[in-house]
């Protein structure tokens, strides 16, 4: 990580930035391994250094309901887990091996405890501005599309477009004619 964080998420001191990394708790995860399942208290931030993670909810025992995606270089939490500190309704699963930096809840509040310049990290724990505009019902199925294609390409070359569809909130149909119409256009 540099001296600006990725996602900008506030400039840092090299000092800083290494007082930040000695609290860092680099772990690998493989495939399907959860890093928070329903029931469980979200009590770190991730920031992905390789691989992709996605959290769903479980409609029933076969289908799940894509909430987020996540690529590398990209933090991810349950936002609301964490804030409120209550269980989460949702799985945080690594979709392929990966490798994350861990960042504690308690290991955060050491971090503003030591300096104020920390305090810009809470921007992690804001809501996703994205994902309030893909849940809004007046974006039609094409421009939820060109909102990932302008905003996060990324996960298009991470995940299949099955997952893609659920994540846009439509389905693998529909984000075919889509896909076609625009490379038409």
């Amino acid at each position: 990580m540099s001296a600006i964080l990725p996602g900008g998420f506030g400039n840092f001191s090299h000092s800083e930035m290494d007082l930040l990394q000695s609290v860092l708790l680099s772990k690998e995860i493989t495939k399907g391994a959860s890093l928070l399942k329903p029931g469980q208290i979200c009590q770190s931030l991730y920031f992905i250094g390789s691989g992709s993670f996605i959290q769903f909810k479980e409609k029933d025992e076969i289908d799940q309901q894509v909430i987020d995606l996540h690529v590398e270089q990209e933090w991810m939490l349950n936002q609301q887990s964490f804030v409120r500190q209550q269980p989460s309704e949702t799985f945080i699963q690594a979709y392929t091996d990966s490798r994350v930096h861990e960042l504690t809840i308690a290991a955060l509040h050491e971090l503003i405890r030591l300096s104020p310049v920390f305090f810009q990290l809470a921007r992690l724990l804001d809501p996703t501005p994205s994902r309030i505009k893909l849940f809004d019902d007046q974006l039609s199925p094409a421009e939820k599309y060109q909102f990932i294609l302008e905003h996060r390409p990324a996960l298009l070359q991470a995940f299949p477009l099955k997952v893609i569809a659920s994540y846009l909130k439509m389905t693998p149909e529909t984000l075919s004619r889509v896909r076609e119409k625009l490379s038409k256009a």
